[in-house]
């Protein structure tokens, strides 16, 4: 089954032409080839464009993506299953789409750290919906498996990240996580930017268990610290030792108001 764009036309505009204009304005010219050894974890936004789309063009003109991307993303509807991965078909956007690299997802369905196939809990979610075009744009041959990720227990999402690292380094595929998260919601940019350094260094020093802590014992409105938390405890099995920030910004860039802000982070795990 295909998955139908539902946020074109709200989070980015519904017109190829102008979308392909402005993704290259966004990424403007890459400062590293994608070629081995690829990153491992590339975490990027994603808001409306024009809020988000600068920090995640930048971070993806420095990153080198595998031609594999398993993607995690948030659950913001509520539907679907804790680990839902859409397992087949392609994921098309305004002038183009990817296609699902199905055996590679078959291999997550069935290694049993609870992810299953469910469409559902991506049939309104434009968390990884949104990415997809600058996916296609940094390289056209990329090859996605979406997972949508609402499982709270720190213990599962160990499970299911250290089932990632296994399939990966068994995997004849070079294959990049790639994470999407937006930080703080809805309060002022200093606040915002005083609580996202907390569960930044956690993400720098590549502390899953840290930054889960860091955001539930701070009330950090991280949106993606599931799905972040899962995709750091797979590379740290596979050996990433740290993380660097691309860039940190905030909605009142755009808008003037810093008073009520959402943040936002691109980040780059080797």
């Amino acid at each position: 089954m295909d998955r139908k764009p539902v946020v074109a036309g709200r989070f980015y505009t519904d017109d190829p032409q102008e979308l392909k204009i402005e993704i290259e304005k966004y990424v403007g010219e890459r400062t590293k080839c994608a070629k081995p050894p690829y990153d491992r974890l590339v975490m990027l936004p994603h808001a409306g464009y024009m809020f988000s789309g600068g920090t995640c063009g930048k971070t993806l003109s420095e990153a080198s993506l595998a031609p594999t991307v398993i993607l995690l993303g948030p659950n913001h509807s509520g539907l679907g299953a804790p680990l839902s991965v859409w397992g087949q078909g392609c994921w098309e956007f305004p002038g183009g789409k990817l296609e699902v690299a199905d055996v590679l997802a078959k291999e997550i369905i069935e290694c049993g750290a609870g992810f299953v196939s469910n469409e559902a809990a991506h049939s309104r979610e434009h968390s990884l919906e949104v990415l997809i075009p600058f996916l296609k744009y940094v390289n056209p041959k990329t090859r996605i498996v979406p997972i949508c990720v609402s499982e709270r227990a720190p213990g599962v999402l160990k499970k299911a990240g250290d089932a990632l690292a296994e399939i990966i380094a068994e995997s004849d595929d070079e294959i990049t996580i790639v994470v999407s998260s937006d930080m703080s919601h809805f309060i002022t940019a200093d606040q915002a930017k005083k609580l996202d350094s907390i569960a930044l260094e956690a993400v720098i020093r590549m502390d899953p268990e840290g930054l889960y802590s860091a955001v539930s014992s701070n009330d950090i409105s991280m949106c993606g610290v599931l799905p972040m938390t899962m995709g750091m405890h797979a590379v740290q099995k596979a050996g990433a030792s740290g993380g660097r920030l691309v860039e940190y910004t905030n909605s009142g860039k755009v808008t003037g108001d810093f008073e009520s802000v959402v943040a936002y982070a691109g980040i780059i795990i080797s």
